[in-house]
């Protein structure tokens, strides 16, 4: 693929940041951050011009139990919203205490929070933080030996269907299934 750049003017950036601290054994809190920049003045629709500058900036933490990655508590913060309206959904995002980060949860979340239910960046956000979640707090629990029935239930009960190496009936499944077949 050969997609030009050259000479283009950079107008946004989005980055997301995803981090997570193991705060007690089976307890993780994983924070992230969306944070939108633009580098060019804009127009709105009613003709005002906006300088450069931060549009979004949001951080969201959960705390997570293992090993079923159940939500315990969750926060948000919105340093910068393009308007103060934006800051009425911070409170929706408790909504998703108690639910698991499993198969299904995309789902259960554009669900709960999809539309103008609540704010579609922090539900990007959340988005992206379950994937990350299950890396961080596999990260964290597996700096002791194994729990094999732990790991079992989160590998399996996440990982399934959740990507092509992760495919039911595909090899990389099957060999953990097989592996873990007495902790299942």
């Amino acid at each position: 693929m050969a997609i030009d750049k050259s000479g283009a003017i950079k107008a946004h950036t989005r980055v997301l940041e995803i981090n997570t601290y193991e705060v007690e054994e089976g307890v993780a809190i994983v924070e992230g951050t969306l944070k939108d920049d633009c580098f060019v003045s804009r127009y709105l629709a009613s003709g005002d011009q906006r300088p450069p500058g931060t549009i979004h900036h949001m951080i969201v933490r959960m705390k997570i139990r293992s090993p079923d990655l159940t939500i315990e508590e969750i926060e948000a913060e919105m340093p910068s919203v393009p308007r103060e309206g934006c800051r009425q959904t911070i409170d929706t995002i408790k909504a998703l205490e108690g639910i698991r980060i499993a198969s299904g949860f995309t789902m259960k979340v554009k669900e709960m929070l999809g539309g103008p239910k609540s704010c579609a960046h922090m539900v990007s956000l959340v988005l992206a933080m379950a994937p990350a979640a299950v890396q961080g707090v596999g990260a964290a629990t597996s700096q002791r030996p194994l729990d094999l029935s732990a790991y079992a239930q989160r590998v399996m009960g996440f990982l399934a269907d959740t990507c092509w190496v992760w495919r039911k009936g595909g090899p990389l499944e099957q060999a953990h299934r097989e592996q873990l077949k007495d902790y299942l």
